[in-house]
């Protein structure tokens, strides 16, 4: 058995998930789940049947471990000699942009491609403010740092450039200079190529 047991669908959030597999260098075994059909495997793990789901084989004992966002976080501490983790001086950065991506920009993506509307005098209430604030916010970052926790590439960046990588694909986050060369320089990875190759090969073949 791998140390890693991972359920996903190439056409879903699982793509980052694998994406920090490969990133951490690990051996997982891949179940790959399907929208009308839940393996009951998966439901033991997460009652929310959903994907990707990853559970950790550990000396311990089996760690089960949901949302991307703290995926990639996990695999960055239980991995630590592939040193994706952050530094004492880079904790800041790597939490702060991790979990703005995860809450922030996810939120205000999602309520504008729902076509939600918050009234100005009602975005103080929202975590987010306004779409146009959060993206300023993050574009600004990358303006003056290659990553996310400044010229050095951390796991943080699996997660926060999946945000940017997915929104300039869908049109969800505007092509502005600083996002398109930070995606390029994520996609210019070997273990983005490796996992995307896969998940693009299972998309294919799903449509034979």
């Amino acid at each position: 058995m791998a140390a890693y047991t991972f359920f996903t669908n190439p056409m879903s959030r699982g793509q980052i998930a694998r994406w920090a597999l490969h990133e951490a260098g690990v051996d997982y075994d891949q179940v790959l789940v399907s929208w009308d059909s839940k393996p009951p495997a998966l439901l033991a793990a997460n009652p929310m049947a959903k994907v990707p789901t990853l559970i950790h084989h550990s000396e311990t004992g089996n760690k089960v471990i949901t949302e991307c966002a703290a995926i990639c976080a996990y695999l960055a501490e239980a991995q630590p000699e592939a040193g994706l983790g952050p530094s004492a001086d880079e904790s800041a950065d790597y939490f702060r942009w991790l979990f703005f991506a995860a809450g922030p920009v996810e939120q205000a993506i999602i309520t504008r491609s729902m076509g939600w509307e918050l009234p100005v005098e009602r975005q103080a209430m929202a975590g987010w403010g306004s779409y146009e604030r959060t993206i300023a916010a993050l574009e600004g970052h990358f303006e003056g740092n290659n990553y996310v926790c400044g010229e050095r590439f951390t796991m943080a960046d699996v997660y926060v450039g999946s945000q940017v990588d997915w929104g300039l694909t869908f049109g969800s986050i505007p092509p502005n200079e600083a996002f398109v060369a930070y995606a390029e320089r994520l996609q210019a990875r070997p273990a983005y190529k490796e996992a995307k190759g896969i998940d693009n090969a299972l998309i294919e073949e799903s449509r034979k």
